[in-house]
């Protein structure tokens, strides 16, 4: 099979210029269920996504000087709702935005042999029951969850239970009954990935314990100067009657992170550092948040999306899709499907991506999720905020990256920048911070290579969005000189069917269709816009691109 000719690519962008930066195609989506196995999941750091009210900029006096792109650089849950609103994720296909966590973080800044740096990143929590007031407030929460659902977008929470935040003179250590502060993780066995912290000044969540605990001193002392203790305490003490779990850490957090559900009607959570606790926690959580979900629904009615359940993704670091649903520990595997989770992110997605041709790849994934994870999914990505190993590093495979991850088997996560081009390599930055520059809003506005490299990949999402086979349904390859392939998902009375055919030549093409569309049978190129009918079991495109999208009309 031939490899894909990006240079061809390259030259048929250019020809095209920017006129298809603005198309926004809606044009079945309204009949169309949502499957969440076949999402495209726009994943960003809320501060660093887009500045909507620069009034929130500075709080809690974080006013020293961090290391480079390791402070607040403004970004909120306002500017979020901002780029909703001008249609942006509409436009690139996304059905589902996952922002990293906006509660509380701590107030001061440490140095982890980086620079200084602050909570920007959202996973240095300091109180679970209140938004930092630098990605926004509960009133811009709600006005979120309520913005995307009114254009057929899911919101996923990232959600921290392993650890709080670091400790500093602002931001005191938990009692030693909720964390523990002594060895560092050596990841050599499952003691000692999950009794442990995962680095030093990272207090653990002993979230083993049955213990019941008391609530720290300095959160009391904090809810009582907002005027909220009496609220928080009767919650809480309704949820332990309610449920009759002990009041050890974990469950404190669970109802904490489970609140944002009954209060908002999110729709689901992407775990943080979930390999790095006993897996029974993540049952328990699951259980609370649909408990939490069903509640929002019936108190919602209106408001109700869809019946599909409430989602829940975790990561565990080092997963990959040939692991079928087990992780190893080395001294001993876990199933985190059983235990909580409907979906992994698949950390092995990206080397697959490099090491194969599309139909390897394509059929690699379509053998695994309709087999040994059928019922289950997986959240593939080509770069993410602390993977320093991304798929396109200096950003020169862009066409290639769309193409592969959004026309790929499984879920989909675009971090955001993927599909502009925003720099992966930030001169000046220590660690991770070079993957987590701020969005590239003045390339998008300004520059014609990074509008067709956005053209692209919206007409891939918007593809990929308005058709769940493409990311659930079976892959099968269709022989012929060319590489075409369908995809058919089907679920009760829906079935959704689409051919797609890639490295294809410039201009007059033949696609063999007969195994999905009949004679007579008319058909939309979804890439190019041109419009035909089955002829003899083909369908024939006139088009500059290497790419047909088939749809039945």
């Amino acid at each position: 099979m031939k490899k894909y000719t990006f240079l061809f690519l390259s030259l048929v962008y250019l020809i095209m210029g920017c006129s298809g930066s603005k198309s926004v195609t809606m044009n079945n989506t309204s009949k169309t269920p949502f499957v969440w196995e076949g999402a495209n999941v726009y994943f960003l750091l809320t501060d660093r996504f887009y500045n909507g009210d620069t009034s929130n900029d500075i709080n809690f006096n974080r006013t020293k000087t961090p290391a480079k792109l390791r402070g607040f650089e403004g970004g909120d849950i306002i500017g979020i709702i901002k780029k909703i609103d001008e249609g942006y994720f509409e436009q690139l296909g996304i059905n589902a935005i996952w922002l990293t966590p906006i509660v509380e973080q701590i107030h001061d800044g440490v140095d982890e042999g980086t620079g200084l740096s602050y909570g920007f990143h959202g996973y240095w929590a300091k109180d679970w029951t209140a938004l930092d007031p630098n990605f926004g407030t509960k009133e811009d929460l709600a006005n979120l969850v309520k913005k995307a659902h009114a254009k057929g977008i899911r919101i996923i929470l990232d959600g921290v239970i392993n650890h709080t935040g670091p400790v500093t003179p602002e931001d005191p250590v938990w009692p030693s009954d909720w964390v523990r502060t002594g060895v560092v993780c050596d990841y050599k066995s499952f003691e000692n990935t999950t009794m442990c912290t995962l680095v030093e000044n990272l207090p653990d969540v002993k979230t083993e314990s049955t213990q019941n605990v008391e609530l720290p001193p300095f959160l009391i002392e904090k809810w009582k100067k907002e005027g909220r203790y009496e609220k928080e305490i009767a919650s809480l003490e309704e949820f332990f009657k309610r449920t009759g779990y002990p009041r050890s850490p974990k469950y404190y957090i669970i109802k904490w992170l489970t609140d944002y559900i009954l209060e908002f009607g999110i729709d689901g959570y992407r775990a943080d550092t979930v390999k790095h606790t006993e897996e029974g926690v993540w049952a328990d959580f699951k259980k609370e948040c649909e408990y939490a979900f069903e509640t929002w629904k019936k108190h919602h009615p209106l408001q109700v999306l869809d019946q599909n359940p409430f989602y829940t993704i975790a990561e565990v670091y080092g997963y990959g899709i040939s692991g079928g649903q087990d992780y190893d520990f080395g001294d001993r595997k876990v199933n985190y499907f059983e235990n909580g989770f409907n979906s992994l992110i698949n950390f092995e997605f990206k080397w697959n991506a490099a090491q194969s041709d599309y139909e390897t790849l394509f059929s690699k994934y379509s053998n695994h999720l309709q087999s040994d994870l059928k019922g289950y999914s997986v959240l593939n990505y080509m770069s993410s905020h602390d993977d320093g190993q991304p798929f396109d590093a200096n950003r020169t495979r862009g066409f290639e990256s769309g193409t592969k991850l959004l026309l790929a088997p499984g879920m989909s996560q675009v971090y955001y920048g993927d599909e502009s081009n925003r720099s992966l390599v930030i001169e000046g930055t220590q660690g991770d911070a070079t993957l987590r520059s701020n969005m590239n809003w003045d390339d998008i506005k300004k520059d014609p290579d990074t509008q067709r490299m956005l053209w692209h990949w919206q007409k891939l999402g918007q593809f990929r969005r308005n058709h769940p086979a493409v990311g659930a349904g079976i892959h099968s390859k269709i022989e012929s000189e060319y590489y075409v392939f369908s995809r058919i998902y089907s679920n009760k009375s829906f079935t959704d069917k689409v051919i797609i055919g890639l490295d294809l030549p410039e201009g007059r093409k033949e696609l063999p269709v007969n195994s999905i569309f009949e004679n007579g049978t008319k058909v939309r190129d979804f890439f190019s816009d041109q419009e035909t009918e089955v002829i003899d079991g083909k369908a024939s495109i006139d088009s500059k691109y290497g790419i047909v999208l088939l749809e039945q009309i």
